[in-house]
């Protein structure tokens, strides 16, 4: 096994949001939308400035995003590939030691931190080792995987016929380890398998591709999970009207994750307002809890999915994804594993934001004490954390997520709309 040097990289031209090209001149062009750059010494384990994706806040799971960065390397001999990577603020290319004139070029267009491949080490442009290659192809090279083996460093591993059982066995050898561990992947969804391996996943991948297509998909899958991040801001309503309307066909959706009290999805009749309904979590007289359930509304209404977008509920299917929101604005993706539609008996229920309101928001949902709304968070005050619809009433409070009301196959779009 070769070691790794655990000397120091210097690496510049870092964007702090965008990506830099050079003008015909060789200067920095900044367009007016790059910041100032700067010389930056990083170890060679530190982050290559690649997508950092902060862990998951949901109770139920340990997610791979508690690792403060996940890593992503280029491979190609596309220009536009590079371009495209470039763009999305992934500017770590691998190159052949021939191909040396290629990463010369490349650099006079963009502000690019090339390696080069030789002899199964992986150098920067300065000629120090930045890390080690290995290629596996049977246990027992797998086996001779193992950090005692390395110094601080990177490794990149490259399986050469088979995925998922290697890297789950990586993950665990590595884990608490000072080594990042990159796999080289063929495609996106290479990629998201070694970034999720035993949740935790691999420290990073090298996407070895020459369609653009796989990075606009990589960057897609990044953006989708690193949604974690944020909160969506909920918004307090009052209950104006509940009363029943007669049947319809209801929507249950079952997800591959658990859900914990104030959870539950995002659906409304209308894409303006949509209610957190709540997971059926919580402990029942009538019936076994459920916490992989949501009883969500019949198949018009609007469900929230990643990248801000909605789907309607007949639209779900099994391996569809969808957001999971807390009664504090957390939310988190979800993978549907079943979608059970039925007819049951429905109830109307309309809120506003205010007495003054104009606008009123509404959502059907089947008659069962299980079916519940959740009510908003107030600091740390002892209250209740959902209300049955079955004892919903006109002057209650529940959660409302506001949003522009037009949509164009589920994208939220502006232009007039008028919907009752």
């Amino acid at each position: 096994m070769a070691s790794l040097s655990s000397a120091s990289v210097s690496l510049v031209r870092t964007p702090t949001h965008l990506p830099c090209f050079r003008s015909n001149h060789g200067k920095v062009q900044s367009l007016n939308r790059y910041s100032k750059t700067k010389t930056t010494h990083l170890s060679i384990n530190s982050s290559l400035r690649m997508c950092s994706i902060a862990a998951s806040d949901s109770p139920l799971s340990t997610s791979m995003y508690e690792l403060s960065s996940k890593k992503v390397w280029i491979w190609t001999e596309n220009s536009q590939v590079m371009t495209a990577a470039v763009e999305r603020g992934w500017d770590t290319f691998i190159f052949s030691s021939q191909n040396q004139g290629l990463a010369n070029e490349w650099s006079k267009i963009a502000l690019i931190d090339p390696l080069f491949i030789k002899e199964g080490e992986i150098f920067d442009n300065a000629g120090e080792r930045v890390a080690t290659i290995f290629q596996v192809s049977t246990p027992s090279e797998l086996k001779k995987l193992h950090p005692e083996a390395h110094h601080v460093g990177n490794v990149v591993i490259d399986l050469l016929d088979w995925q998922v059982i290697p890297a789950e066995n990586i993950v665990a050898e590595f884990q608490g380890s000072k080594t990042t561990v990159f796999a080289v992947s063929k495609s996106p969804a290479e990629a998201q398998l070694f970034l999720e391996a035993l949740e935790h996943g691999l420290g990073g991948v090298v996407l070895k591709v020459e369609d653009v297509k796989a990075v606009l998909d990589l960057k897609e899958y990044f953006n989708r999970r690193n949604e974690v991040h944020n909160r969506l801001s909920l918004t307090k309503a009052t209950i104006t009207q509940v009363h029943a309307v007669g049947m319809g066909d209801r929507v249950c959706v079952d997800l591959c994750s658990l859900m914990g009290p104030g959870e539950g999805l995002l659906v409304g009749s209308f894409a303006r307002g949509l209610f957190l309904v709540h997971s059926e979590c919580l402990e029942s007289s009538y019936i076994a809890s459920r916490p992989f359930r949501v009883n969500a509304g019949p198949v018009h209404a609007y469900v929230a999915t990643p990248g801000g977008k909605t789907s309607y509920l007949s639209e779900l299917k099994a391996g569809k994804e969808v957001m999971v929101v807390d009664q504090t604005g957390k939310m988190r993706t979800a993978i549907v594993g079943r979608v059970k539609i039925e007819t049951r008996l429905l109830i109307l229920v309309e809120a506003k934001i205010d007495a003054n309101d104009q606008t009123v928001y509404s959502i059907l949902l089947q008659t069962a004490e299980t079916v519940a709304l959740v009510c908003p968070h107030e600091g740390n005050r002892t209250q209740k954390t959902v209300i049955p619809v079955t004892s919903l009433k006109a002057g209650d409070e529940v959660l409302l997520r506001l949003q522009g009301g037009a949509r164009h196959t589920g994208i939220e779009i502006k232009e007039f709309i008028v919907e009752n």
